[in-house]
């Protein structure tokens, strides 16, 4: 089954002859429970198009459809629900909330939503990721790996159809990179967790189950890694 399916997809800047193309007519379809590297050097159009699955940008011309709706045909409202419900973001840099605590920072596209939680899935996520005793904690009194867990636990507490990953080990050290990964490949496999990593870590990506390559805003190759 199709979760994420782009239909030529661009992204310009500028207009005429000084028009920049940061993503050139782009295809591509993710199935279900994949996980997937977006690779390319800097400039090649991959943050790009991560903001575009993550529908915090608007493309020039063409579509992406998450579990078949089409994002950009929604008004702004409508996305940004959406976007709560469907699409769970994980930064590079955590974006978490620095006067809420650990607990709240995970619960709060639920709160945003005026949804109540379901205490044993917001259990069950933080036994998951060994947070049980820093429930209570502030984001400053946390180290960089334990606030990558949290901003995980913020990610699948609505249960998304997609999880979206941008550089998510890129302010980490190595032990701290390698547990983040182990985590996120845990809830692609055990849960079928869609998963979608923008990297330019080649391990990170030798990890994924396809990569797809991005040069000059155009998907150069698109490679299934494992089946």
């Amino acid at each position: 089954m199709e979760i994420v399916k782009v239909e030529n997809l661009s992204k310009h800047y500028g207009d005429g002859e000084t028009a920049v193309k940061a993503l050139d007519n782009v295809n591509f379809s993710i199935h279900k429970g994949e996980f997937v590297a977006i690779v390319g050097a800097s400039g090649s159009g991959k943050s790009t198009l991560m903001h575009l699955l993550g529908g915090v940008d608007q493309p020039t011309n063409g579509k992406v459809l998450i579990d078949q709706t089409d994002m950009y045909s929604l008004e702004e409202t409508q996305l940004a629900i959406f976007r709560r419900r469907q699409i769970g973001l994980i930064y590079q840099f955590y974006n978490l909330i620095p006067v809420l605590t650990v607990k709240e920072n995970i619960s709060l596209p639920l709160s945003l939503d005026g949804r109540d939680v379901d205490e044993k899935l917001l259990n069950d996520i933080i036994q998951l990721l060994k947070l049980e005793n820093r429930l209570h904690h502030l984001p400053n009194q946390l180290s960089g790996g334990q606030q990558q867990r949290v901003s995980i636990g913020r990610a699948l507490i609505s249960n998304p159809a997609i999880m979206l990953a941008d550089e998510p080990t890129g302010n980490l050290d190595s032990k701290n990179s390698e547990e983040i990964i182990h985590l996120l490949k845990y809830f692609n496999k055990t849960f079928s967790q869609t998963l979608i990593i923008i990297t330019h870590d080649e391990e990170i990506a030798l990890q994924a189950d396809r990569i797809i390559h991005i040069e000059d805003g155009r998907i150069i190759r698109d490679e299934v890694v494992r089946s």
